[in-house]
C-alpha cells in the first residue's frame, strides 16, 4: 500500500514554479514560434493576403517549391557515434569572407510591403548574427540605406541585367562605391513566371485596394497602420513603379542576356561574382570555364518555371563536375537548420534563406528575422551534434542519404 499524506504547502512550491508572464505581445508569439512554421502561421495571421501570398506563393502549380522542399524533407542522415561534439564550430570562409554560419539572407523583392522594416530589419539581423545579407534589384531599401543598416557586416547586391543596361550598370557602380563585397548575376529570370496568387490577388505597386482586400484588412489594423504611416513603398534602386507584379518584372527583365552581358558586368564589378539561377550541370560547368567565382543552384524558389529541377537533387553532380573551381551555393525550399546541413554535407560552401527570412519578418520585423536566424542555427547546431560533427569540415556525403520519389523513366 502507498502511504499517503496531506501535501505541505513548502513542498508543492518546490514541485511547480509558475512562469513568470510575457507582457509584451510581440515578445510573447516570437517565444512561441518554435520552427519556421510557426512563423510562417503568425505571418498568415498578421499579414493581408494578397502580400502574405505573394511571399508564400511560387508559379502555376506551385510544383517546383512543393518538390523542392519534399527533397528536404526526404532526407536520412547516417550519424557518427562516440565522436565527441560537446562544441560546434559553425564557421566558414564564404566567397572570400567570414560568416558565422553556413547560410546568408537571399535577396527579395518588394520586402517592405511584407513589413515595413523590410530589408533594413533583414541587414541588421544578418549583420549581428555574422551572415551575409543580400539586397535585391527590386528591392524597396536603397543600396546606401542596407550600407547604413549593416555598415560593417557582409552586403550582397543581386543583379537583374534589364532592358535599359544603363540602369543595371549605374546599381553595380553603386553597390560597389557602397563596399558591398558580392554580386549575383540572376540568370532564371528572362521573363516573370506565371504567379497566379498574385493575379488572383490583384497584387501590385502600390496595392489596388478592392472590397475583397479592405475586409481581409480589417483584422489586422496594425498592418496599415504601418504601411500609411511610414515613407512611400516604391524601388529604391529604380525609377519606374506601378501595375501588377508581372508587368514590373517584365519590365525590368530581359529575354535576351547572354555571355557577353556577363562579361560586360565582371569587366565593372570589383568583387567577387556569382551566377544565381543555374539548373543543370552543363551549364555550372560553362560558367566555371568562364571563371565565374560561384554558382548558386535555384529555381528562384520556384517562382519561374514550374517543374523546374530540384536545386538539392543537382547539388552532388555539380559539386563532383565543378565543386573544386567554383563555390556552390544552393536555395529553394531550405527551412529547417537540418536543411542547411544536409547541403553542406553534399558539398554546397553556402545556404541561401528567403521566405524562411520573410516569415520572420512579418511575424514580428527586426525581432522576427532575429528569431528566424536563432531557430535556424539552434537546429543546424543540434543536427550537428547529433550526427557527431564539431565543424563543418566534419561534413560528409557519407551523412546524406537523398531520398527521392521522383525518380525518371527509363528512355525507349
Amino acid at each position: 500500500m502507498v502511504q499517503r499524506q496531506f501535501p505541505r504547502p513548502a513542498e508543492l512550491f518546490e514541485l511547480m514554479k509558475f512562469k513568470k508572464p510575457e507582457l509584451d505581445a510581440k515578445k510573447r508569439r516570437l517565444q512561441g514560434a518554435l520552427t519556421i512554421a510557426d512563423l510562417r502561421d503568425i505571418a498568415k495571421r498578421r499579414t493581408p493576403k494578397a502580400a502574405f501570398d505573394y511571399t508564400d506563393g511560387a508559379a502555376e502549380g506551385e510544383l517546383s517549391l512543393a518538390r523542392a522542399r519534399q527533397a528536404f524533407e526526404d532526407v536520412e542522415f547516417s550519424p557518427r557515434i562516440l565522436r565527441p561534439a560537446a562544441e560546434v564550430d559553425t564557421s566558414s570562409t564564404i566567397l572570400g569572407g567570414p560568416s558565422a554560419y553556413p547560410f546568408a539572407i537571399a535577396p527579395t523583392g518588394f520586402t517592405r510591403l511584407m513589413q515595413t522594416e523590410g530589408e533594413v530589419a533583414g541587414a541588421g539581423a544578418a549583420g549581428a548574427a555574422g551572415i551575409p545579407f543580400t539586397l535585391s534589384t527590386l528591392g524597396t531599401t536603397s543600396i546606401e540605406g542596407v550600407k547604413a543598416a549593416n555598415p560593417d557586416g557582409r552586403n550582397w547586391f543581386q543583379l537583374y541585367v534589364m532592358r535599359q543596361r544603363e540602369i543595371s550598370y549605374g546599381l553595380v557602380e553603386r553597390a560597389a562605391a557602397a563596399g558591398f563585397d558580392t554580386l549575383q548575376f540572376t540568370v532564371d529570370t528572362p521573363v516573370a513566371g506565371a504567379r497566379l496568387r498574385d493575379k488572383r490577388n490583384g497584387f501590385s505597386i502600390p496595392p489596388q485596394l478592392t472590397a475583397g482586400t479592405i475586409v481581409n484588412a480589417i483584422p489586422r489594423p496594425w498592418w496599415w497602420f504601418d504601411f500609411l504611416t511610414t515613407p512611400k513603398l516604391e524601388f529604391a534602386s529604380l525609377q519606374s513603379t506601378g501595375g501588377t507584379v508581372g508587368e514590373l518584372l517584365d519590365a525590368a527583365m530581359d529575354p535576351t542576356i547572354s555571355f557577353d552581358d556577363l562579361d560586360v558586368i565582371r569587366g565593372m564589378w570589383p568583387g567577387k561574382i556569382v551566377i544565381k539561377g543555374v539548373q543543370n550541370v552543363d551549364d555550372a560547368k560553362a560558367l566555371a570555364a568562364a571563371g565565374v567565382d560561384g554558382i548558386i543552384l535555384s529555381n528562384h524558389g520556384g517562382r519561374q518555371l514550374d517543374r523546374a529541377p530540384i536545386p538539392f537533387h543537382l547539388l552532388p553532380d555539380v559539386v563532383r563536375e565543378v565543386g573544386a573551381d567554383v563555390e556552390i551555393g544552393v536555395d529553394t525550399g531550405i527551412m529547417n537548420g537540418a536543411d542547411i546541413v544536409a547541403s553542406v554535407a553534399l558539398g554546397a560552401k553556402f545556404t541561401m534563406i528567403g521566405r524562411a527570412y520573410l516569415y520572420g519578418l512579418m511575424a514580428g520585423g527586426r525581432a522576427g528575422v532575429d528569431r528566424t536566424i536563432e531557430i535556424l542555427t539552434g537546429e543546424l547546431v543540434r543536427t550537428m551534434k547529433l550526427l557527431g560533427a564539431s565543424s563543418l569540415a566534419e561534413l560528409e556525403p557519407a551523412h546524406v542519404t537523398q531520398l527521392q520519389r521522383l525518380v525518371p523513366r527509363a528512355a525507349g
